[in-house]
């Protein structure tokens, strides 16, 4: 985002958003899409209703919503970091990881250090079978001394890069 206070019209679009982010972040996903939905339909035009939409989808593993909702938040707001983050994360998940990957490069561009995009980058990476460049943004990633979920899953990939652990093959055993 830019530097600049957000403007009056942001602000109530952030804020009109808010009962339905609570809403999720209280696990109440569904409830969550119908207020957000309900939002959408009203205003159409709010970045903040469609980022957080997108992240219900995300949450409820509907990834392919998601995806739309992410980008009918870029497309309302072009350079929304946020949006485009959490697009990065669900394209890789669609596993699009060249898309993923490009927009974890924009997000780069903008501050070279920044802990998400260095994740993002290095788990879309890993996906996509490009072990230096995400052991590259991976390392970088844990030097920023993250979260530790997330500090555990990007040394737990790093581990896999240098042969310390070897990949899981998948199953069929659903135990």
């Amino acid at each position: 985002m830019s530097d600049s206070a957000p403007s009056e019209q942001d602000s109530e679009r952030w804020d009109a958003a808010q009962v339905g982010a609570d809403l999720l972040t209280e696990g109440l996903a569904d409830e969550a899409a119908r207020e957000l939905e309900a939002l959408v339909a009203r205003d159409p035009d709010n970045e903040y209703a469609w980022f957080f939409l997108g992240s219900v989808r995300y949450e409820q593993e509907r990834y392919a919503d998601a995806m739309r909702a992410y980008v009918r938040a870029l497309e309302c707001k072009p350079e929304y970091p946020g949006a485009m983050l959490h697009l990065g994360h669900t394209m890789r998940m669609l596993g699009h990881h060249a898309h993923a990957i490009r927009l974890g490069k924009q997000l780069l561009a903008r501050d070279a250090e920044d802990p998400d995009a260095l994740y993002l980058l290095g788990t879309a990476s890993f996906a996509h079978g490009d072990d230096a460049a995400a052991r590259g943004y991976l390392e970088r990633f844990v030097a920023t001394h993250p979260e530790p979920e997330a500090m555990i899953e990007a040394t737990g990939m790093l581990q896999v890069l240098r042969g310390e652990v070897l990949q899981a093959a998948p199953s069929d055993d659903p135990d």
